[in-house]
């Protein structure tokens, strides 16, 4: 049997999207950051980790992957996210009545953060 470890995304700037993921989810260096790769872990050992890699890659608009994270507080995790330096993306495939708003990290990749609350 096999469990997913880390998350891994690719980032322009390895140091400032560690240090925008690392506020945002409360996660930890696994080991010190270098310019081209780090493994941020769950400060308290427990669940997936983040690694991000130097990518030239440019973003996708529409990726086939992304992080979706949950929470009971969406606008007020929205507005945390967004003083850490997230911004809104201009989503126009959201549904009627979504549960989600969809974001960019500091390096442009899409994430959605979920209502939990929400139907």
């Amino acid at each position: 049997m096999v469990r997913i470890g880390t998350v891994v995304m690719g980032a322009s700037d390895v140091r400032r999207a560690a240090a925008f993921w690392t506020a945002a989810l409360g996660h930890v260096e696994r080991e010190p950051a270098t310019d081209d790769w780090v493994v941020l872990v769950p400060a308290d050992g427990q669940g997936v980790g983040l690694s991000l890699g130097l990518s030239e890659s440019p973003v996708q608009e529409v990726p086939r992957v992304h992080l979706d994270l949950y929470t009971e507080e969406q606008d007020a995790e929205v507005e945390r996210l967004l003083t850490l330096g997230a911004t809104r993306v201009d989503w126009h495939l959201y549904p009627q009545d979504p549960d989600f708003v969809v974001l960019a990290d500091t390096e442009g990749n899409r994430f959605c953060v979920i209502d939990t609350t929400h139907g």
